[in-house]
């Protein structure tokens, strides 16, 4: 007769997974089937997905440039 256990365990350092089960015998073959639950997506803000991003050049030098260009783009719409 197949006994069949649910254990849900916490992967360890060195990416070891231990487990105790009384019930098994000492010495015994036994089969042990790991599933890894999928994870519900996490939506990262804005600032996290910044920092996934390689390092690479800025579009501008500095935060001045950008409100420069932001107010020659404003202006040209009143024209």
């Amino acid at each position: 007769m197949n006994t069949t256990l649910h254990i849900e365990t916490t992967v360890l350092t060195g990416h070891r997974v231990e487990f105790s089960a009384p019930e098994l015998p000492e010495g015994a073959t036994v089969e042990v089937t790991v599933v890894v639950p999928e994870r519900p997506r996490h939506l990262m803000s804005m600032l996290e997905f910044l920092k996934t991003l390689p390092p690479g050049p800025l579009g501008y030098a500095s935060p001045a440039e950008v409100d420069a260009y932001l107010n020659e783009e404003r202006n040209s719409w009143d024209r």
